[in-house]
């Protein structure tokens, strides 16, 4: 499934993560692939959409949904690939769990966001320099720069916040210099990228017609603490279907039946967006 061979470099892998706080991998997965997970994010957003608890706002004309690894056809592409698990092993030890599948979509008419991280930093990051979490992101669609791009202050991740709104929002004094370091970014699809949720960023606003879905896969190293805001489900014929050394990675109920996800992990500060 993957469309490249080249080695994998773990060093550098772990140099970008612990300096710019983002590193990626180009054509990870063919374009057709992409376009089929574009399908099931389209599919589960109107679903999601018209029930409650179902999408939560990112910001005006922003949602974002979490699933279930059924839901994706590609879900087992993802976290079986051999660049996801050589990232995750390499950041977070060979025990992380994977605890989260969701997408965002900004909608034509999305506004810039306030610069964020994903939730509070834990002392093992700002005191110790570990790396307890990472977001994986797949675009659904090539993006552009009127799309409203993802903007992130590289180099952020181990800064405490401990004094910032919920300590996820810095003031917003502290906006240029988070300017100063940030970076657009314009993948593909077919692209992954795996960054820290702590170093801050922001979606910026869609000056386009068309709306940017991007999947997110979030994983945790033992002890995180995140899956208290997920809920992924899987029934036991998926599970039993998923090879042994993948499904130990996986963080999630094994059911009967799917029922849909009730939002947990809601961002109060980015329902309104940047003032």
């Amino acid at each position: 499934m993957t469309t490249t061979e080249t080695p994998i470099d773990r060093a550098a892998i772990e140099h970008a993560l612990m300096t710019d706080g983002i590193t990626a991998l180009k054509g990870a997965f063919p374009t057709e692939w992409a376009d089929r997970m574009r399908e099931d994010i389209e599919t589960a957003f109107e679903e999601a959409i018209n029930r409650e608890g179902g999408a939560v706002g990112r910001g005006p004309n922003r949602y974002y949904v979490e699933i279930h690894p059924e839901q994706l056809r590609g879900f087992l592409d993802i976290v079986s690939h051999p660049w996801f698990r050589a990232v995750c092993e390499t950041v977070l030890g060979p025990d992380y769990k994977v605890l989260e599948l969701g997408f965002d979509i900004p909608f034509a008419g999305a506004k810039n966001q306030p610069w964020h991280r994903d939730f509070p930093s834990p002392p093992e990051t700002y005191e110790g320099r570990k790396l307890t979490s990472l977001a994986f992101n797949l675009t659904a669609v090539d993006t552009t720069e009127d799309m409203g791009p993802f903007e992130i202050a590289q180099g952020t991740q181990f800064e405490s916040g401990l004094d910032w709104h919920h300590q996820m929002f810095p003031p917003k004094t502290e906006y240029p210099r988070f300017e100063s370091l940030a970076v657009r970014k314009y993948p593909n699809r077919g692209d992954m990228s795996a960054r820290s949720a702590l170093t801050v960023h922001r979606g910026t606003k869609n000056e386009s017609q068309l709306s940017r879905p991007v999947l997110v896969v979030g994983v945790d190293a033992p002890g995180a603490g995140h899956d208290e805001f997920h809920d992924m489900a899987m029934t036991r014929e998926f599970y039993d279907s998923i090879p042994e050394d993948v499904r130990d990675h996986l963080l999630g109920r094994v059911v009967d039946r799917l029922e849909p996800i009730v939002q947990q992990h809601t961002i109060e500060g980015l329902v309104m967006g940047e003032a």
